[in-house]
């Protein structure tokens, strides 16, 4: 019993500990080196639209939007 408690106490002590050497390592931290605050911001936008534009274009091929319909022997300009 004691044993288990002990190896339970051990784990989260490693998991705070490993939290606390991490938490300082963000994003701010790693900054490129050369690139101004505006040009990392403007990275970031970057990267969240492209990955925005293409989860919706997962979605659409997910439910079949992204094909023309075939309902009409027409074709539409």
């Amino acid at each position: 019993m004691k044993s288990s408690y002990f190896c339970v106490l051990r784990f989260i002590l490693s998991a705070i500990l490993c939290a606390l050497v991490f938490w300082p390592c963000s994003c701010r931290s790693y900054d490129q080196l050369g690139e101004t605050t505006a040009e990392g911001h403007r990275r970031h936008k970057r990267v969240l639209r492209l990955n925005r534009q293409e989860m919706m274009a997962d979605i659409d091929r997910v439910f079949l939007l992204d094909e023309p319909s075939k309902l009409t022997d027409k074709r539409i300009p």
